[in-house]
């Protein structure tokens, strides 16, 4: 499975904003977090615009204006932030051979696709921005210096 550069920012981005904000009533602005994780702004402008589509975040306009989560961390999937933003990871596969071999294209379907289909969609179901975030602190911890005598 390959997961496209604004699937990518997209993760990162809404850990961010969890990891930042959460428990405030500050938002996030794009230049924050474009600052925070050296990505484009105007790439994380079209990131966050179908992020809200797809009603994982929202936003306020003006001077303190930015990004809020619409939901707690823990309600949040990966999935429902890949599905947001990745428009070709969730299609059905293509026909191959339906034409002139539609067992051959039935075997395929139901024991490749469908199944690399619904083990995706479960796995990212199971993870949470919870769980990203505590991840993401655990590893921030561990990348401390190491001195040696």
């Amino acid at each position: 499975m390959r997961i496209s550069a604004k699937g990518r920012y997209a993760l990162a981005a809404m850990i961010s904003i969890a990891q930042e904000h959460n428990n405030s009533d500050e938002h996030a602005s794009i230049i924050s977090i474009s600052d925070k994780l050296g990505i484009s702004k105007i790439y994380l402008e079209q990131v966050f615009s179908l992020l809200k589509r797809g009603g994982v975040v929202n936003s306020v306009k003006g001077a303190q204006g930015g990004y809020y989560l619409t939901r707690m961390p823990q309600k949040i999937t990966a999935m429902d932030i890949l599905l947001a933003v990745e428009l070709s990871l969730f299609e059905n596969a293509g026909e191959t051979t339906r034409e002139k071999a539609p067992e051959i294209e039935t075997a395929m379907r139901i024991l490749v696709f469908d199944m690399i289909d619904d083990s995706m969609k479960t796995v990212l179901q199971e993870i949470t921005l919870a769980q990203l975030v505590s991840e993401a602190e655990k590893n921030k911890k561990n990348q401390g210096y190491m001195f040696f005598i």
